[in-house]
């Protein structure tokens, strides 16, 4: 099956790619000059999906004429026939084209303009070839789009995971497996939205920009409104107002959305991502562990059919109850370092000399037994575990302990080393928070990037009243790649932040 120029589409790997950019111009050209521009066709009535004919065949389409959509992925030449692999969103059908069947004239001009990549669409009969493969005999065929860009690789795949990234549509093109995670991950979002919804919590939005960054310990994103002329914040957390939301009465809501933080990347950081938070009044953070616990666990056995997944050559079982451990429990398992012994912050920076642990003269107490817990014990923590007990200095939003007030009711779940949700009881003492809010300014105004200033309209929300309340966040993309197996964030969102090529 020639091109213009001679030389068959298998063999444009082998042709220069400023020649191969030219012959494809020039085949769209030869279209329009016969009245045929492709990019002028406004639908296609596609009746079936390749999945589907090949999934039903025997008992619905077995010599019936049916109609498809979709990509050239390859393309056999058999001089009078030829077999193309087809792609929709579906899957990957055969097709066979034989100019008996077309016509000698369509034949010719099909076959003189088509190129690999190419979207067309195609009516015949479905049948089985004798070699087994069930297959599409074409009547019709129709370019619907010309690919003036040749594919990547051609039908091996796009390996260059940059690449990958930034031109994650030629990404889906090529390696349909990709596809499969990003199927999987809406249905993982559904399926939390369906748990949650059937435990009585509402959905609700909340604003993107804020006047002021809190809810979180994070460098935020600043931006300038030219109306009001102010500076604002893209969030960096749902929490602030989701709680302004309890105060007002709703004892059950909840948020899915992208929250923005200016910080480093890695495989498990993005700068934007997407945040799951939910917050319940009348409950603490042990209600909030038994919800995420559940949650986690139905989701899973929904989405994959089991609550067992497998990281890095472990199998990480979901369906055994997670384990509980607090901070200091983990710093006496894991370091041999025993905080309930440490009654000032010139003994615990000793410990950190002696453990060469590296600390900043702004760190407290409780900020030196976290960098303990980081680096001795997070990695530990490969099942499922809930890690409670974190210090009031790294917890300005939760509620103390009430019979060791250094500590507070939070918990943060790891999974595989990793952090996947941190929960509160949280804090509705507003004097208490006003108090841990001035300590925060105190740091930021000291230079700590991360520190929030004092929300004098979240702290007047507290005054009409908090009800007894628990919340928790959990990073919606780390749960993805929990279940899908993928091993940076990247390839749990469709489009991650690049740095431009230019």
């Amino acid at each position: 099956m020639a091109e213009k120029n001679g030389k068959a589409p298998q063999m444009e790997e082998e042709q220069d790619l400023s020649e191969i950019l030219r012959v494809r111009r020039d085949k769209l050209k030869n279209l329009q000059d016969q009245g045929k521009n492709p990019y002028e066709y406004t639908s296609f009535d596609a009746k079936q999906h390749a999945q589907e004919i090949v999934e039903h065949f025997e008992e619905e389409y077995e010599g019936k004429q049916v109609s498809v959509a979709g990509r050239i992925m390859s393309w056999r030449d058999m001089g009078k026939a030829a077999f193309m692999d087809l792609r929709d969103s579906t899957g990957r059908i055969q097709l066979y084209v034989k100019i008996d069947m077309l016509g000698e004239e369509a034949y010719r001009s099909l076959t003189a303009s088509l190129d690999i990549g190419d979207i067309v669409g195609v009516t015949g009969e479905a049948f089985r070839t004798r070699r087994g493969e069930i297959s599409v005999k074409a009547d019709s065929m129709v370019i619907l789009s010309k690919s003036l860009l040749p594919l990547p690789e051609k039908y091996h795949g796009l390996k260059d995971t940059d690449a990958r990234y930034r031109q994650r549509y030629v990404d889906l093109i090529v390696n349909p497996e990709v596809k499969d995670v990003f199927v999987k991950r809406s249905k993982i979002i559904t399926a939390i939205r369906e748990y949650l919804d059937g435990s009585q919590f509402l959905e609700v939005e909340t604003p993107v920009l804020h006047t002021q960054a809190g809810g979180a310990a994070a460098r935020p994103f600043i931006t300038h409104h030219n109306t009001l002329d102010i500076d604002m914040y893209l969030r960096i957390a749902l929490e602030l107002h989701l709680k302004r939301l309890i105060v007002g009465g709703f004892e059950r809501v909840y948020e899915i959305g992208r929250v923005f933080r200016n910080e480093g990347m890695d495989t498990r950081h993005n700068p934007e991502f997407t945040m799951l938070e939910a917050y319940q009044a009348f409950t603490d953070f042990k209600g909030m562990m038994d919800l995420t616990e559940d949650m986690i666990r139905t989701v899973a056995h929904k989405v994959l059919g089991t609550g067992k997944v497998e990281r890095d050559g472990v199998e990480i079982d979901l369906d055994k109850p997670f384990a509980r451990i607090s901070m200091v429990e983990a710093v006496q398992k894991y370091a041999g370092v025993d905080f309930t012994q440490v009654e000032t912050l010139d003994q615990a920076r000793k410990l950190a000399d002696e453990h060469h642990i590296e600390y900043e003269q702004r760190h407290k107490k409780g900020d030196i037994l976290n960098l303990f817990f980081e680096t001795y014990c997070e990695e530990k923590l490969v099942q499922p575990t809930f890690l409670t007990g974190h210090p009031v200095d790294i917890s300005p939003l939760a509620k103390r302990q009430k019979d060791n007030p250094e500590y507070t009711q939070r918990f943060e779940l790891f999974i595989c080393g990793a952090e996947y949700v941190n929960a509160f009881s949280e804090l509705n003492d507003p004097i208490d928070q006003r108090s841990r809010f001035e300590a925060q300014a105190a740091l930021k105004a000291a230079g700590d990037d991360e520190a929030c200033d004092v929300d004098e309209d979240f702290l007047t929300a507290l005054e009409y009243g908090l009800p007894p309340t628990g919340g928790m966040g959990m990073g919606v993309d780390r749960l993805v790649m929990l279940l899908t197996g993928a091993s940076s964030i990247r390839d749990v969102l469709l489009f991650p932040t690049m740095k431009p090529l230019d």
